[in-house]
């Protein structure tokens, strides 16, 4: 069996962490395009070699294409927040600013919306979100009087 020890990779890896993964793709890419120019040996100019050469500048003209897309797409991408971010947001507001975000989206309405509303609205939509609380408030002390009940029948036998 033989081994071919002959054979190196014609793209590099980038030593650069700054680069994000669409300019690393790009970059790799674009190295191998260069390390394979090259290899290429210095002939005279022919109709032919003239025509690598055309064809080398759209090989070229490609991969900057490319690049400019997928930074734009990078770049589109990292302007939404993350599922981390949204979580993070989520769980620093209160309970009642949870209810109230829920009951708006279930009405169709937003923050402005409300804003925009006579005060008689505001005003019911501030007492539905009070109700909810209550509500809410109830269930967690009847599963707690239930579970403390549970605890005592489990005791006794």
């Amino acid at each position: 069996m033989l081994i071919n020890t002959q054979h190196i990779s014609a793209i590099q890896k980038s030593q650069r962490t700054d680069l994000d993964p669409a300019n690393a793709a790009a970059s790799a890419l674009y190295s191998a395009a260069q390390q394979n120019a090259q290899q290429v040996p210095n002939i005279q100019a022919t109709p032919a070699s003239v025509a690598g050469v055309t064809q080398a500048d759209n090989v070229n003209a490609a991969f900057a294409k490319t690049r400019v897309m997928l930074q734009a797409s990078a770049s589109s991408t990292a302007t939404k927040p993350s599922a981390t971010d949204e979580f993070k947001d989520y769980m620093s507001k209160s309970p009642a600013q949870r209810i109230r975000e829920q009951l708006l989206k279930e009405m169709g309405l937003t923050e402005e919306d409300v804003n925009a509303m006579p005060p008689e609205k505001q005003q019911a939509i501030s007492d539905q979100i009070t109700a909810l609380m209550q509500q809410k408030d109830a269930i967690k002390q009847a599963a707690a009087q239930q579970q403390v009940a549970e605890k005592r029948s489990a005791e006794l036998v």
